[in-house]
């Protein structure tokens, strides 16, 4: 098992005075953390981590933005491994939390290490370590407190809340790829991007470039506007709602985000697959960076609509079909 790359110089002697205080204190404590690469359900936007014991290498180094393995061409660079194991000391603390739909123990780890784990900034967000310690599986989403004398590396985050245990995949039977996540409209607004892509709310790539647009649907937004659904005589379920569904475009001018408004009206006449139940009005929203004194190019659309439920769960299927093609080669003849 690989050991964490290092960072090359000596220790000033009050780091090294405090590494042999942390090896004493921690027994020479060591964490392992194992690779894990994102996946996007296509259906609906949601994320899931799949071990990277379960894909092959030349899949894990498709993963990121940069590599790309084509034929008969040799990797530009080695691809991630797949386990790194890290010398260091672990802090937690743990609270019961009494909610209105869960009783939760919230812990925090930090993870004081004696060196720069350069593995973790090496790897884009496509690529996650995450470790298992005393039952708590748990990655990092900062690190503070540095001191370059003091020469400690502090790492600190959440382990997994047991909701989110669904989105970690250790096993391939666990992940469903033939089933819509979402109830509400999202489905359809994902496959509106021919301007610019189209994320779901807080599921938006890390750090993304403009133009991109964000999908917001309150939850409470969505509401029946039937009396009771259509149930068929093939249990199909048709279930006439509507809802507010907010846009949020980046890195565009007015015109792109008056061509999009366009768009999603011609959709809607086109497929009568949502109706359109407000006259949106473009918004302009300030979004500032004081160091530079700058806006971003930030649009608001907000559009009611109306819709099938039934229609989403359509359309989802299309983008199976669309986003999953299995091509196999057979010397046999066919039948």
């Amino acid at each position: 098992m690989a050991s964490v790359q290092e960072t090359s110089g000596a220790k000033t002697p009050l780091g090294a005075s405090l590494a042999d205080g942390l090896n004493t204190l921690s027994l020479n404590q060591t964490l392992t953390f194992t690779l894990y690469v994102k996946v996007v359900l296509p259906l609906d936007g949601y994320v899931f981590w799949v071990n990277a014991g379960l894909l092959s290498d030349s899949a894990i180094y498709n993963a990121t933005q940069y590599n790309y393995l084509k034929y008969d061409k040799p990797p530009q660079a080695p691809a991630p491994r797949k386990h790194i194991t890290v010398q260091g000391s672990v802090h937690y603390s743990s609270e019961v939390n009494q909610l209105e739909d869960r009783t939760a123990v919230f812990s925090h780890v930090i993870f004081t290490s004696l060196q720069d784990i350069v593995d973790f900034q090496s790897i884009n967000p496509q690529l996650m370590y995450v470790a298992t310690w005393e039952g708590m599986t748990f990655t990092f989403n900062r690190r503070d407190a540095f001191y370059k004398q003091a020469d400690l590396y502090h790492y600190r985050g959440d382990p997994l809340y047991s909701i989110m245990d669904t989105q970690i995949i250790n096993s391939m039977s666990d992940f469903d790829t033939t089933n819509v996540i979402v109830s509400n409209s999202l489905p359809i607004w994902l496959t509106l991007n021919q301007y610019f892509p189209m994320y779901p709310s807080f599921l938006v790539d890390q750090n993304l470039p403009p133009p991109y647009a964000s999908v917001h649907i309150e939850p409470t937004s969505t509401q029946a506007l039937q009396a009771a659904p259509l149930i068929t005589l093939n249990s199909s379920h048709y279930q006439l709602v509507k809802e507010t569904v907010k846009i949020s475009i980046f890195g565009t001018r007015n015109f792109n985000a008056l061509e999009f408004q366009d768009y999603v009206f011609q959709y809607s006449l086109d497929t009568d697959n949502i109706g359109i139940l407000n006259m949106p009005v473009i918004q302009d929203e300030k979004v500032t960076q004081s160091e530079f004194g700058i806006l971003a190019q930030k649009k608001v659309i907000t559009f009611e609509i109306s819709y099938y439920q039934t229609n989403v769960r359509n359309i989802a299927r299309q983008l199976i079909e669309h986003a999953f093609i299995d091509v196999s080669f057979s010397n046999l003849p066919q039948v």
